[in-house]
């Protein structure tokens, strides 16, 4: 009895040991098999000089800027001690995750099997450089010039004098939100879709001058922008007596803000055809061809970053803070001319029909060299936005009866 006990004993520390040594073989299968999948003969570093040195539509793919404008960015991020290298990433590489997730509209998983990297070393970097690019808002989104006449109104037989008071476009915009369960109907616009709400203002070169990123997409644009204007910790830009900025009809017109007619044709083509108050239309016309900027900036802007259209399921904070670092992104590459210029060639800068002919002096038949002489059009001091906007609507009627 004894014997048999003790030879059950035996075979039972036997059965243990293998379990055990199975447990440990299987283990370190696991990491060599993990270890194959991430090994490459490229180092990180390696691959950035791969990109760095090579065709330079390599990297601008990759980056969306230019080598040079990328460069520029990678040493200002770690000159200013924004980005520090680790042992095994650089800044140059950290940037380059980023840029090819947001550029691209990557998941963590494209970004795993092209970069060679563990899906936890992607989530640590696009978060660092997601926070650092975000905290450079206030260098690189900033109010323009409001005491010049910008060029595109100045040069413009249309725009000057009649909008030289103005310093800008706002409007709202919809960016992809990824969010589920009970959360989700606030954040359901128009459309279904579920999406943030995102307040931005530009300037006529295209570039944000503000942006407000973190209200759900159920939210309307008018509650967004008096939110903005309400709260001084929003920061935002309000202009100096006389000036102001164009808004859609959807904005009230008071204040700092000049909206368009209700219930008035905006297109020269319908006003040929359908008639009406041709003074209001007039107006609205031309309003809606200098506030197109605001319009052009958001399609650049969501082209050129993908990540805007088709959000990934990062926490809500993260979301909230991409756009506005897209935005930084925007304006930073918008500095360098040849990555301009390499948003016309690969189709990121398109304008439609409209965008062309907004554009064009002698797009509207009305419009009249006024020349150096023109009296000035700023907001008097005792004068309501809608007076000033009817105003505004007789001169150009007069400017282009005379």
């Amino acid at each position: 009895m004894d014997a048999g006990d003790s030879n059950n004993g035996d075979s039972f520390e036997d059965l243990s040991f293998w379990w055990v040594f199975y447990g440990m073989f299987y283990q370190l299968l696991k990491k060599r098999q993990r270890a194959i999948r991430y090994n490459s003969i490229l180092t990180g570093d390696d691959r950035v000089t791969e990109f760095l040195h090579g065709h330079w539509e390599c990297i601008f793919n990759r980056t969306r800027m230019t080598r040079d404008c990328f460069v520029w960015l990678s040493s200002i991020m770690e000159q200013t001690g924004r980005l520090t290298p680790s042992r095994a990433v650089s800044v140059e590489e950290q940037l380059m995750i980023f840029l090819f997730v947001v550029g691209h509209g990557a998941s963590n998983r494209d970004a795993q099997e092209t970069w060679k990297r563990s899906g936890s070393t992607i989530s640590k970097y696009f978060g660092i450089v997601l926070e650092a690019i975000f905290n450079m808002s206030g260098e690189y989104i900033r109010p323009p010039d409001m005491n010049n006449v910008h060029h595109t109104i100045r040069y413009n037989n249309r725009f000057f004098p009649y909008f030289q008071g103005c310093v800008g476009a706002i409007d709202g915009t919809h960016v992809s939100a990824c969010v589920g369960g009970a959360r989700a109907d606030k954040f359901r616009g128009r459309m279904g879709d579920t999406t943030w709400n995102v307040l931005a203002a530009c300037d006529f070169d295209l570039k944000f001058t503000y942006m407000l990123s973190g209200w759900e997409g159920s939210a309307h644009d008018a509650r967004v922008l008096e939110h903005a204007i309400s709260e001084p910790q929003n920061g935002f830009p309000f202009p100096p007596p006389g000036k102001y900025y164009l808004v859609d009809s959807g904005y009230a017109n008071r204040g700092c803000f000049l909206a368009p007619y209700r219930g008035t044709n905006y297109h020269l083509r319908d006003r040929r055809r359908l008639g009406g108050d041709r003074k209001k239309e007039q107006f609205n016309y031309r309003h809606a061809s200098l506030r197109n900027a605001i319009e052009r900036t958001f399609g650049i802007w969501k082209r050129r970053f993908p990540i805007l259209r088709s959000m990934h399921q990062f926490p809500l904070d993260k979301q909230a803070m991409i756009p506005v670092a897209c935005a930084v992104l925007h304006n930073f590459i918008r500095m360098d001319p040849a990555s301009v210029a390499q948003d016309h060639v690969s189709g990121d800068e398109d304008d439609d029909d409209a965008s062309s002919e907004d554009d064009s002096v002698d797009a509207d038949p009305d419009g009249v060299d006024v020349g150096e002489s023109s009296s000035h059009l700023n907001i008097p001091q005792d004068m309501d936005m809608g007076a000033f906007r009817d105003y505004v609507t007789n001169c150009i009627h007069e400017g282009s009866s005379g």
